[in-house]
This record gives structure tokens, C-alpha cells and sequence, in this order.
């Protein structure tokens, strides 16, 4: 039996792991990222563990790419055991960038907001710390202001005060290679199939008309 200890993704990163970095999925990445269009938006969320809410939004129809990150420290460049320390002040996050016109901004919220626990302050699961905060990161106001109208709306749903921040997104920094697909490369590991795979299930199961 897995104990919270053993089942934080800190513990889990530390370990060996097998990393191709030519793997299909990263030139996809690449493809989406390049492509210039105007259409496609971004925004930046964090829900604990970025394992775990990257592979979620993949799954996602109308999401173009996801890339684990962190963002809102007060320090440059940080590394992964830096911002594990909770003195960064960083927040691990995925940077999602969307079509509206497949799915619009508020319905992507909506599914991150129900498939991570918005009422437990600076924790998910085994993974404790500021760095694992429920936050919405806005980079304008009409941002800000369609992520407030949602808190709003899902207030009633949930038995304890949401608290889930709004923060202006500041000092983001892409995390290392390893980070990337972490879930599809790894799928057998521990954190993996104890942790994200009822994640998974859950968005399977609520969210079902939304997946790709």
C-alpha cells in the first residue's frame, strides 16, 4: 500500500526515469506552438501536482497544447527542486492554449475547477505546499474577470469554501524537458497509476462530452 509520502509527484521525480525526448507528442507541441494564428488563447492554471492536470487538459477537445511550468516566485529560472522547497513562491502550472471556437474559456475552467479539490488551501492529496495552491493565473482583465464569474457560479457545488486564487501571471518559466507528457510516458508508475489514473476516470466520467 502506498503511503501520502511515497505518493507526491516530489518523491516520484527524484527516481530514474526513461525520457525520449522524440516522442510524436513534442512535435506536436512544436506544431501547435508555431502555428500563427490569431484565433488560438492561452491561459495558465495550477492544481496541485502538473502531472496530473497536463494530461487532463490534453484530453480536452479544442486544446491545442499543454506545457507544464511554473509561475507567480519571486525568483529567476527556478529548477523543480527549487520550487519543491516552497521557497520560490512558484506555483507548478500548465500553460493551456485553446480555440474558443471549440471550447470557450469559462467551460475550460469548469472542468478544471471540478477535477481537482479547490477547497483544500496549499494541498492536493500527498502533495503539500504553496507550489501545489489551486490558482487561475490571468495575463489581462477580461481574463480575471470570466475566471471570478466562474468561481461564482461553482460556489454552491462544493461543501467547503473554494480557495482558489486569481493572480496576475507573473515570472512564468517553462519546466524541464522530463516534466513534458509526463503521465503518457510513465504510465506504470506509482504516482501514476495510484494518484492521476482516478483523476483520469473522473474526467471520463463528469466530462465525457468534452473529451477528444
Amino acid at each position: 500500500m502506498f503511503t501520502l509520502s511515497l505518493l507526491s509527484c516530489r518523491n516520484q521525480a527524484n527516481k530514474s526515469i526513461d525520457y525520449n525526448p522524440y516522442q510524436t507528442y513534442h512535435q506536436q507541441q512544436k506544431d501547435f506552438i508555431n502555428m500563427e494564428s490569431n484565433q488560438l488563447q492561452t491561459v495558465v492554471f495550477g492544481g496541485g501536482c502538473f502531472w496530473c492536470v497536463e494530461v487532463l487538459m490534453q484530453q480536452i477537445k479544442g486544446v491545442k497544447s499543454v506545457e507544464p511550468g511554473y509561475a507567480g516566485g519571486h525568483t529567476n529560472d527556478p529548477s523543480y527542486k527549487e520550487v519543491c522547497s516552497g521557497l520560490t513562491g512558484h506555483a507548478e502550472v500548465v500553460k493551456v492554449v485553446f480555440d474558443p471556437d471549440s471550447i470557450n474559456l469559462a467551460t475550460l475552467l469548469e472542468i478544471f475547477m471540478t477535477t481537482h479539490d479547490p477547497t483544500t488551501l496549499n494541498r492536493q492529496g500527498g502533495d503539500v505546499g504553496t507550489q501545489y495552491r489551486s490558482v487561475i493565473f490571468y495575463d489581462h482583465e477580461e481574463q480575471k474577470k470570466t475566471a471570478q464569474e466562474v468561481l461564482d457560479k461553482l460556489k454552491p457545488y462544493f461543501d467547503q469554501p473554494i480557495v482558489t486564487t486569481l493572480e496576475a501571471l507573473t515570472n512564468y518559466y517553462k519546466a524541464e524537458d522530463y516534466h513534458h507528457n509526463y503521465y503518457n510516458l510513465n504510465p506504470e508508475q506509482g504516482y501514476c497509476r495510484a494518484v492521476i489514473s482516478p483523476k483520469i476516470n473522473k474526467l471520463r466520467k463528469i466530462h465525457s462530452d468534452k473529451l477528444k
